[in-house]
């Protein structure tokens, strides 16, 4: 597959050497595992579960977790074109050569792209198919994620699946796959003995025909298969060496866990459900973790994750702790996933003075008593409060996310939308120049495992009339924009996040006619799915519908924890329009995970071993003029004054109040300049895949790891004064490429190497480091000298020839599309000396006074049959003033 990197788009998605990432010999481990991310590399390397498996793999020396994406269809063509497989990132091992194969199964719209790439892969694509093939022909497949606890779907395809924290069971599994390369163990004997591994769920051992009928065991000691779960994050491993990808991921930043679990108690929540109790970190162990991974990775941007981040009992705490250190490097703080009221002014202060994007508050629902029936636990005072904030604080963009279809909705509810965001909007008062509120809508899709799991969904008719409803409605209204989610995909989610093993067949139907990459909206149609649906004997509607809560439903057999009990409880108190408190401030409600005080766990085998309960680090949460809750679950106690303050190198940045045109930060010594270096380095082997524009933010991220004091431009979003020579063409090889720096404060130019060489990737070589002067303007080159080898040798003699013969003539005109529309060049005139001094070779001078073009364009216009997998040109010198020769 590596073989064919110059034939695809965006070849740096495929290179497995970025930094961070683990190259190991083959023959010193014992088990490899392809970590399987059924999307894009720009999605899946956002994702931090892989993130943290493939750190805590990697981190025994017996094991070996390689990446694998979904490539894009134009890539799998060309894999298929030349009867190549899809092969592992670091090692370029095809897929069915792996020992497991393990899919992050994280929504349900990416199954046929799971089937995709078995296929690309050369996998059997059922389970049944690879039953009697022995370990050593066809690796196990398996799959986690918060799907596995409804996977029915995609059962027919998976050997085994893990439900739950994946940290400890990953690991026994790897440990059981070792033994059973050991000792010979057939597919079977392996699965039997994983049935006894808490969280590992056996598909084959359950038989489950789906509608409404109970899915039925076929073993006495495996009944059912309880979640995975780890009781303490403090003892939970966290990977801080992330690898730090070329192409850009559509989530670019560190991402440390500060807490799993919520138990705010929406009712339309899963991973509330799913992850079960809340789980916090300590502030000082998050302390060391963040500079840790900072100091690894380069990146300018921290993100503090959980599934509600503004729950954390320290977060002002932790928020302070790291905002001297991040401010004074240039590196911002991300909150995701904040409740209304659940951040301080404090933090919204700090914040604003970092760098200020949008924010997004998610109310879910226009109404109050909606907003009651859901759990939501926000109040149309407190939403308004926060806006008030925001809007004082200098945010002048603020979204709202609301859920379409939610139980008990009425149209009363939809116009409740509109009047929520109107009254958002007004509390910025009339100052604001730029205020603009977007209400995003999405309609509501029942799911497994939570309270409103029997509920039915809105048809797609149904939610494009609300939808309508919603702009008539709104069109009217100033400075408040709607954005709604495609019916089509809340459709298709809503069949399979209920579904059953009758749709399996489904899957593998879909995926025959093409349906590939469904949670993208210019790649979905709906044709190949209700078509297969069809061919099945199946109505799509059926799986939308209310269910009875007495009847046996598809996932009963695969527990979460929480008792179905409680989950009627929930829906029976939604529909009285009550309230359920947070347990970790209030009384415990019983749901079945914990433990403590003599309760009886639902995960049965664990609490036997483990003391399972919230765990959290203040007793009273930190952020005073936030909330006033309280909680009786505190595991350490810290005072807020605890962790002294970086010494600051950067002023703040007093912001106006009330709409005020928003400051740029001052960044005092960051900005200044004390000397000024041009940088040579080469671009050599798989680095030259990697385009300018990925290789400037793999600099930047160069410059933190080294600990390089680089100097920063002004302005709202400060960046390090770097700057380029004309960009070399991603696939071309150089050993003369450069970069100017600034330095805000003196450096020698050998320490200088020392510091850059000890952190680029592989490929990028430091050659050289000149002094410049302090001003901006530096030469450039006027003339390269390239080689052009030829790798066919045997038609490596028709190439010369062709090109000599080109060179004969007097003029080459060639026309390329731009911007401004076709432009035409005599590329001959560009073409200076050239000669072959070997068989496969020919050296070329081109001179760029005359106009500069793409040379690996400009080559292929001379050679037009040639194909970029059949050559490798390499940049050898660049020439500031023409040479005389």
């Amino acid at each position: 597959m590596r073989a064919l990197l110059p034939l695809f788009n965006g070849p740096s998605r495929y290179l497995g050497s970025e930094p961070g990432s683990v190259h190991k010999k083959p023959e010193q481990v014992e088990v490899r595992m392809a970590l399987a991310f059924p999307d894009l590399y720009e999605v899946g390397m956002s994702y931090l579960g892989q993130k943290i498996l493939y750190g805590i793999i990697n981190d025994r020396k017996e094991f070996w977790a390689e990446r694998v994406f979904t490539p894009s269809e134009d890539v799998a063509q060309i894999l298929r074109d030349h009867d190549e497989p899809l092969c592992t990132m670091e090692s370029d091992t095809p897929l069915k050569d792996m020992d497991v194969v393990g899919f992050h199964v994280t929504h349900e719209l990416c199954y046929t792209n799971i089937l995709f790439m078995l296929e690309l892969g050369g996998i059997p694509i059922k389970a049944a198919e690879r039953a009697e093939l022995p370990l050593s022909e066809a690796p196990l497949v398996m799959a986690g994620g918060g799907c596995t606890f409804n996977a029915e779907p995609i059962a027919d395809f998976m050997d085994f699946m893990i439900l739950g924290d994946g940290e400890e069971v990953q690991m026994s599994v790897l440990d059981l796959v070792g033994k059973a390369k050991r000792q010979g163990m057939s597919r079977r004997e392996v699965l039997e003995e994983m049935r006894h591994i808490p969280g590992v769920y056996v598909p084959a051992f359950f038989e489950s025909p789906g509608g409404d009928t109970e899915p039925k065991p076929l073993f006495e000691d495996y009944t059912f298969v309880e979640k995975a779960i780890v009781e303490d994050m403090e003892k939970t491993p966290f990977p801080t060496k992330h690898i730090v990808p070329f192409a850009q991921p559509i989530h670019d930043r560190f991402a440390i866990e500060i807490a799993r679990g919520c138990t705010r108690g929406c009712r339309f929540c899963q991973a509330g459900v799913l992850y079960r109790p809340a789980r916090e970190r300590d502030p000082h162990t998050l302390d060391a973790l963040i500079q840790e991974g900072l100091a690894s990775t380069g990146f300018e941007d921290l993100s503090f994750l959980s599934l509600s981040t503004g729950d954390y009992s320290a977060l002002e705490h932790l928020f302070e702790q790291s905002f001297s250190r991040c401010r004074r490097e240039q590196i911002a703080i991300s909150l995701p996933s904040l409740r209304v009221g659940s951040v301080s002014e404090r933090i919204m202060e700090l914040m604003a003075s970092i760098r200020r994007t949008g924010a997004t508050v998610a109310p879910e629902a226009g109404s109050q008593r909606l907003r009651d029936v859901i759990n939501k636990g926000v109040t149309e005072e407190g939403l308004l409060t926060h806006a008030k904030k925001l809007f004082d604080n200098g945010w002048q963009n603020i979204k709202l996310y609301f859920m379409l279809g939610l139980p008990t909705e009425t149209f009363e509810d939809l116009d409740a939308i509109v009047e929520l965001c109107e009254k958002v909007r007004d509390v910025a008062g009339k100052d604001m120049k730029r205020l603009q509120v977007t209400a995003a809508v999405s309609p509501f899709v029942p799911k497994p495992h939570t309270a409103f799991q029997w509920e039915r969904q809105l048809t797609m008719d149904e939610v494009r009339e609300r939808v309508q409803y919603l702009r008539d409605k709104i069109a009217s209204t100033k400075r408040i924009k709607l954005r709604w989610h495609m019916p089509e995909m809340s459709f298709l989610e809503g069949i399979f996040s209920r579904g059953d093993r009758r749709l399996a067949p489904v899957v593998e139907a879909a995926y025959r006619k093409g349906a590939l990459f469904a949670s993208w909206t210019d790649k979905l149609r709906l044709e190949p799915w209700l078509e297969a649906m069809e061919d099945a004997g199946l109505e799509p509607l059926d799986f939308l519908a209310a269910r009875d809560e007495n009847a046996p439903l598809p996932w009963d057999h695969l527990h979460s924890g929480v008792r179905k009990k409680y989950l009627q409880t929930e829906l029976k108190r939604a529909r009285e329009v009550r309230l359920t408190p947070d347990c970790r401030y209030h009384a415990c409600r019983n749901c079945g995970v914990c433990n403590m005080d003599g309760r009886k766990t639902e995960l049965e085998r664990q609490g036997k071993l483990k003391e399972i309960h919230p765990r959290v680090v203040f007793k009273d949460r930190d952020q005073c003029d936030a909330t006033a809750e309280s909680n009786t679950h505190a595991t350490t106690q810290v005072s807020p004054h605890g962790v002294e303050p970086v010494r600051d190198e950067v002023p703040v940045q007093q912001q106006p109040k009330k709409g005020g045109k928003p400051k740029p930060p001052s960044l005092g010594k960051l900005a200044e300049k004390a000397a000024h270096y041009r940088i040579w380095h080469t671009k050599l082997g798989l680095s030259r895949f990697v385009s300018q524009v990925e290789m400037q933010l793999m600099l930047e991220r160069v410059m933190r790891r080294a600990r390089i004091p680089v100097s920063f431009s002004a302005g709202f979003h400060p960046l390090p004064r770097m700057s380029f020579g004309m960009a070399l063409p991603v696939g071309v090889e150089s050993e003369q490429e450069w970069f100017n720096l600034f330095l805000r404060e003196p450096m020698e130019a050998g320490e200088l190497a020392r510091r850059l060489s000890s952190e680029l990737p592989a490929g990028f070589d430091v050659v050289r480091i000149e002094p410049l002067s302090l001003g901006k303007k530096q030469p450039q080159p006027v003339v390269e000298d390239f080689v052009l080898n030829f790798l066919n040798a045997e038609k490596a003699s028709q190439w010369i020839q062709q090109w000599n013969k080109a060179m004969e003539q007097d003029e080459i005109l060639w026309t390329r599309e731009t911007k401004k529309g076709p432009r035409t060049v005599d590329i001959r005139k560009i073409v200076g000396r050239f000669e072959s001094p070997a068989p496969t070779t020919l050296v070329l001078r081109f001179d760029w006074r005359v106009k500069y073009v793409n040379p690996m364009r400009l080559i292929l216009a001379i050679l037009p049959d040639l194909q970029q997998n059949e050559f490798l040109l390499r940049k050898v010198n660049q020439w500031m003033e023409a040479p005389t020769e």
